[in-house]
């Protein structure tokens, strides 16, 4: 190989975008292995099937982009986008789920997710959202990003004080029948700091139980 030879086939592998897709159900990560791996300028380096097992992959394998899922059995999505952005990692992670409600866009957001799409996202819209999350360009679906300026616009109820994004973490999980134990574990903390945001939480929606947070929440638009 010559000179320029080795320059360019250097140049081309630095082009190739390395990706780690999280998704609990095998199936779908099989069949986006199968379209990436298809496609020229991408290559699979791994899989996980929650968020604990994603922090450990991301860090052992350090992708350019991290396709996540959100809600997962083995630890929240938005709970790993936070573990990475804390622990400083390189990978962009591009959100890819069923789920645009608010109470899963803002928080992903807010965790530091560089875009946030759809799974009916036709397929050339998906590798273009890879390529500009790679280059840490913001890339919304377009549903997504109704719901965020309606979030953002919408009014808010008087003297009501706004929920932090763990908070929101915290009721949304409480929503779906989450145990304490697990909140803890899906969010990587104690199960004293969840019993805190509740407590704060629930001053904050003027409650005194879950039942009572999860209504008033709906009943608010917190929850979608």
């Amino acid at each position: 190989m010559t000179d320029d030879e080795a320059i360019a086939a250097a140049a081309a592998d630095d082009a190739v975008i390395s990706l780690l897709i999280v998704d609990d159900h095998p199936v779908v990560r099989d069949g986006l292995r199968g379209m990436f791996e298809s496609a020229p300028g991408f290559r699979v380096l791994g899989e996980a099937a929650g968020g604990t097992e994603a922090v450990e992959r991301a860090a052992a394998l350090d992708p350019d982009v991290v396709l996540m899922d959100l809600r997962m059995p083995g630890g929240s999505g938005v709970a790993a986008i936070r573990e990475l952005t804390r622990r400083g990692a390189r990978a962009r992670v591009l959100v890819l789920t069923t789920y645009d409600t608010d109470s899963d866009t803002l928080p992903a957001i807010e965790a530091g997710a560089t875009g946030y799409l759809l799974k009916d996202a036709p397929r050339d819209d998906l590798f273009t959202a890879v390529r500009a999350a790679a280059q840490g360009r913001t890339v919304l679906s377009p549903a997504v990003a109704s719901r965020l300026v309606s979030a953002v616009r919408a009014p808010k109820t008087p003297g009501a004080e706004p929920l932090s994004a763990r908070e929101r973490e915290v009721l949304a999980l409480v929503a779906r029948g989450t145990s304490n134990k697990e909140i803890a574990r899906e969010l990587f903390i104690s199960e004293a700091t969840v019993k805190t945001h509740l407590t704060h939480l629930y001053a904050k929606l003027g409650v005194n139980d879950r039942a009572a947070a999860v209504a008033t929440a709906y009943d608010r638009g917190i929850l979608g």
